[in-house]
């Protein structure tokens, strides 16, 4: 097998890429470790920036998120059950985010990969890549035990955090800079009406809550929990106890009950390897960085990335001009930090750290009453929020 370009992964950032590099003629096929469902299956996140909702209406994939996705003009913060309304809209010009599902798009984006001619080949196990550092890359893996072979000009590492791509940059090469929260968020979605028709983020003295929602009939809830905590000590009616009282009686008196069908417990981390481009190799996604899931970075981190890299690969291919490629990961790595910053920030006004004490609390406190006060720093919050312009 030959191609253009070899894409390891076909989460959010595989796929994007993929659409994009077929809409410009240019060949690819993806190569997925596990199958359709499991992919799809994933729940993560759900609020679209400008950015995303942006490229899925340039790939023509926008008609469901029209139709089922919920628009945001605003968000809200509380205080100790206070709440305060962040006007997005009025604070950008009129940018808005869109609640619509990572299930929902990785959905779009299958569903009309056979028409377009993307190509994915899935269940592809021992994935390994030969050659990054040459001009004739080679992606090896084996299917059902047979073992096969793709020649390419390019590899796009979409894989994750825990794929193969990062890893084949030499050590003496990558950069890694992270850290790791000592909490973790609680996670539970339920088929019940949401408790208010905007995303809530919620600073309580016993830790923050949000409250969001996946559909008008559907509630997705977390809690900061501690990571040594295990599902079983959070049965539902726990949960339900604990979430009312750190949004507070005003939307707790909203809050619909229901049993959950899906909960979880994850950890916080923001990560981010450096450099995202080694010889033949390009990072995207997750394979290069990871955001704690306050802003909702995640998903909108991987677009803008694949969007860089669609625009620096196209301008290969069609002029023989490099320099797109060579300038790809700084590109990337400037909006990145910026995400990871903001994603830190908002963590840090929100959350209940362990060696949190009364002067911490009360620094925390005026942050968010400074916020609540300052046209200023509410657009600020808005302007990271909706997502920051393509540079």
């Amino acid at each position: 097998m030959k191609t253009d370009i070899a894409i390891i992964g076909a989460g959010p950032a595989g796929m994007l890429l993929a659409h994009l590099l077929s809409q410009e003629g240019i060949s690819a096929v993806v190569l997925e470790r596990r199958d359709r469902a499991y992919v799809e299956a994933r729940v993560r996140a759900g609020v679209l920036e400008q950015v995303t909702v942006d490229l899925l209406r340039r790939l023509g994939l926008n008609a469901r998120m029209e139709r089922e996705g919920l628009v945001h003009g605003g968000t809200n913060l509380a205080l100790d059950g206070e709440l305060f309304h962040i006007d997005l809209a009025a604070l950008t010009g009129g940018r808005h985010v869109v609640v619509y599902g990572q299930q929902e798009v990785m959905k779009d984006l299958f569903d009309a990969a056979p028409a377009r001619g993307v190509e994915i080949v899935w269940n592809a196990e021992d994935v390994a890549l030969h050659g990054l550092d040459g001009d004739e890359p080679i992606v090896t893996w084996t299917a059902q035990g047979e073992a096969k072979q793709l020649a390419c000009r390019f590899v796009a590492g979409c894989d994750g955090f825990h794929g193969v791509s990062r890893a084949a940059i030499p050590a003496t090469v990558l950069r890694q800079f992270e850290r790791v929260y000592p909490f973790g968020w609680l996670g539970f979605l339920a088929d019940v009406p949401p408790a208010d028709e905007e995303l809530v983020y919620a600073n309580h003295e016993r830790g923050f809550a949000l409250a969001s929602m996946r559909s008008p009939t559907r509630s997705r809830y977390y809690v900061q929990c501690g990571l040594e905590e295990k599902l079983e000590d959070w049965p539902d009616e726990r949960f339900w106890d604990e979430l009312c009282l750190r949004l507070g009686p005003q939307l707790a008196a909203k809050v619909t009950r229901g049993a959950a069908f899906e909960k979880s417990i994850a950890p916080l981390r923001s990560f981010v390897a450096e450099p995202m481009r080694w010889g033949r190799l390009f990072l995207a996604g997750d394979a290069a960085h990871i955001v704690p899931p306050t802003g909702a970075k995640g998903m909108n981190l991987a677009a803008s990335d694949v969007t860089f890299l669609a625009e620096a690969l196209v301008e290969f291919f069609k002029s023989g001009k490099a320099g797109g490629i060579e300038g790809y990961s700084a590109r990337a790595l400037a909006r990145v930090w910026k995400a990871e910053r903001f994603s830190w920030w908002f963590t840090s006004v929100t959350h209940r750290f362990p060696e949190m004490d009364g002067f911490s609390r009360r620094l925390q406190m005026a942050e968010l009453d400074y916020i609540r006060q300052s046209e200023a720093a509410q657009r600020s919050l808005a302007e990271n929020y909706v997502g920051l312009p393509m540079l």
